[in-house]
């Protein structure tokens, strides 16, 4: 028992310190304002709720508590001590601004617009994957855009959420009520021969890029996915 207990120490101290990384890379690299999402508790199989007041959370683990989600930051000092204070917190990605937005939708739809993106030779960006969810982050865009390219569809399935201003995103390697998070895509830098600070950020698409692609995907999947689970 001490060697399992002591083994599951030193993978969340490593998981820790991965976290860690990951909000300081999206931070201080890429200017994405990130914060701690409230994560889980219990550190067992039997006890992996959410962390927050709510014995019903329909999205445990990932969503922001506190600090809530206006307190996201590229801050090096203060990413720092969140997650030095919080080794398991899920790093959360504040969407729209200046920062990424994303378009996300059920697993099974994720991956059928992924390969129907590959298959039109489109480069899809990075893919964030959960068990359950798929995101695809894009350029950021502004609701007037958004509408423009809603307005333009026949029908835009309820599985398909958009996560602009005032929206947020779980990123890899956090752990959620669902499961692991993972990059399905991992981020690509930009190319160019501009060495500028902004082109150390990830390459992003643009959002009416890979709608058309997201929305057939979504219709024709067996799942609406109508729940918020991630």
């Amino acid at each position: 028992m001490r060697e399992i207990l002591g083994r599951r120490r030193r993978l969340g101290r490593r998981g820790g310190s991965a976290r860690l990384d990951a909000a300081l890379t999206c931070a201080t690299e890429w200017q994405w304002p990130v914060v701690p999402g409230v994560g889980l508790r219990g550190a067992g199989d039997r006890d992996r709720g959410c962390a927050c007041p709510d014995p019903e959370c329909a999205v445990p683990g990932a969503h922001p508590f506190d600090p809530g989600l206006l307190a996201a930051t590229t801050e090096a000092r203060m990413v720092r001590w969140w997650w030095t204070n919080r080794p398991a917190a899920p790093v959360l990605l504040a969407t729209g601004g200046r920062a990424p937005c994303a378009l996300s939708l059920p697993a099974v739809a994720g991956a059928r617009a992924l390969a129907a993106l590959d298959r039109a030779g489109l480069r899809p960006g990075p893919v964030v994957a959960t068990p359950t969810r798929w995101a695809l982050l894009v350029a950021p865009y502004t609701l007037e855009r958004l509408g423009e390219l809603l307005y333009a569809q026949d029908w835009v399935p309820s599985s398909l959420r958009f996560h602009g201003e005032g929206g947020y995103v779980v990123l890899p390697p956090s752990e959620i009520g669902t499961g692991q998070v993972r990059w399905e895509r991992a981020p690509e830098r930009a190319t160019g021969p501009r060495r500028e600070r902004a082109a150390a950020a990830p390459w992003l698409p643009d959002v009416g890029a890979v709608l058309d692609a997201l929305v057939e995907a979504s219709t024709s999947a067996p799942d609406g996915g109508s729940r918020l689970a991630h």
